[in-house]
């Protein structure tokens, strides 16, 4: 019997989950039996996503920062796609917010589900509040302060200084950039080989998925049974889909203003790399079909989608910081915290920079939004709250990350005049060709 894909375990995990609490809150000790022996499994896999948040962004930054050496080589060109591609992460985080802080999906939950909520996961929804108090009461460059660590071990030891580490990371990278290439091989073999066993450790928790999202929503439905906050849930679900498709009529757009071309010859152009992503949920096992769409049928020179994505899908990941922006404020709503303007700038300085340290495997984003709750001080177990939709929202948010590398790599081929028509390159290479095969008759 073939094996189920992951992403359909866990759906089928999320459906188990609910039906079994539903099924043991008809006895008076199911809720008590979901609690002791099924709950803990769930806090498990919560605390192992935790647990590799640190590494991961250490490993992801310092490789992908390193990596960017070959811009001393093509400064114009790095520059020019480096700028671009943290443009539209801020312009994805900017939707994503937008979009959550009008609709407030998080606020259609009662008042009553809320506080057993708070009462069940809310221990550091309590200490959240008295930290926004603290940082009210703070001086305005009191961010900037924040930002440089004096002691980069304590930093690490706690996921709500991960800015600090992002700037660790970079700092780090950039010291590798500006030392002989001879002196920096064996740290950068180092970090290379240190990501790869991350990316392991990752697959090895998300093999554990459908487990942790089982144990995850029989308890979030014997805890808080109300049926708004799954209406809620979908909700949020929605936002997250309608902030992604906003971003691909965006990449559309752009595309059609700077280059001149159709957003429908785009789309066409792109499809079969976005279809690919959303099957795979990679967005590396999607580059070699996102370099051919993007050279044979969107007219970009090998030169600079051999540059370009590669790099996109280490640094750009517009979908996925998206989606971070938008379940980061709906658990802060589920869990009644207002989140002050300095707070969600946080959020877009920190899911724009943990984007250039996302893995391009399936389950990083999750990961990395540890990351952007710690540094906003959002209960992290309110992951619990939107993992049980994660794995489809993931599939599409893959898509947009594609997307966003093609369409940055025709801006960049246009701006070096390296943008051409895919049927007249096709026929410029055959009659080279055939230019070659007489001067050798």
């Amino acid at each position: 019997m073939k094996k189920l894909e992951l992403h359909w375990q866990i759906l089928l995990g999320m459906g188990l989950g609910i039906l079994f609490a539903f099924i043991l809150s008809y006895f008076e000790w199911g809720s008590e039996f979901i609690s002791d022996w099924i709950k803990p499994f769930g806090t498990i896999f919560i605390n192992a996503l935790k647990l590799i948040a640190v590494p991961l962004i250490l490993a992801s930054l310092i490789k992908g920062v390193s990596d960017l050496k070959d811009i001393s080589s093509l400064s114009q060109m790095g520059l020019r796609t480096i700028l671009t591609y943290l443009s539209t992460t801020i312009i994805a985080v900017s939707i994503g917010l937008i979009i959550v802080n009008v609709f407030e999906p998080g606020k259609s939950i009662e008042s009553d589900t809320r506080e057993e909520l708070v009462e069940s996961y809310g221990g550091d929804a309590e200490l959240t509040r008295q930290n926004a108090e603290k940082q009210k009461e703070s001086g305005p460059l009191r961010a900037l302060e924040d930002l440089v660590p004096d002691n980069i071990f304590g930093a690490a030891s706690n996921n709500s200084n991960m800015l600090q580490v992002i700037f660790f990371a970079i700092f780090f990278g950039i010291g590798m950039i500006l030392i002989p290439e001879k002196k920096s091989r064996p740290i950068k073999e180092f970090f290379d080989s240190l990501n790869e066993v991350i990316l392991k450790m990752i697959d090895l928790i998300m093999l554990a998925a459908p487990y942790g999202v089982f144990a995850l929503l029989a308890a979030l439905v014997v805890e808080a049974p109300s049926t708004d906050l799954f209406v809620a849930l979908a909700y949020y679900a929605i936002c997250v889909v309608g902030g992604l498709l906003l971003m691909i009529g965006f990449y559309a757009l752009i595309v059609g203003i700077f280059t001149k071309k159709s957003p429908l010859y785009f789309l066409k152009g792109i499809s079969p790399a976005q279809l690919l992503a959303f099957s795979t949920s990679s967005s590396a096992a999607t580059l070699p079909v996102t370099m051919e769409r993007v050279e044979e049928h969107l007219g970009v020179h090998r030169q600079v989608s051999s540059f370009v994505l590669p790099i996109g899908a280490t640094i750009n990941m517009d979908g996925t910081s998206l989606y971070q922006a938008v379940a980061a404020v709906f658990i802060a709503q589920a869990f009644g915290i207002e989140l002050s303007f300095a707070a969600q700038l946080g959020i877009i300085a920190t899911a724009t920079l943990a984007s250039i340290g996302s893995a391009a495997v399936p389950g990083a984003g999750m990961v990395m939004l540890v990351i952007v709750l710690g540094q906003a001080g959002i209960p992290e177990a309110g992951l619990a709250l939107i993992f049980a939709v994660d794995r489809p929202l993931d599939m599409i948010r893959t898509s947009v990350n594609v997307t966003g590398d093609a369409a940055v790599a025709m801006l960049v081929a246009k701006s070096q005049d390296k943008l051409g028509d895919p049927q007249v390159k096709e026929w410029d290479d055959k009659y080279k060709k055939e230019d070659f095969d007489n001067q050798i008759e």
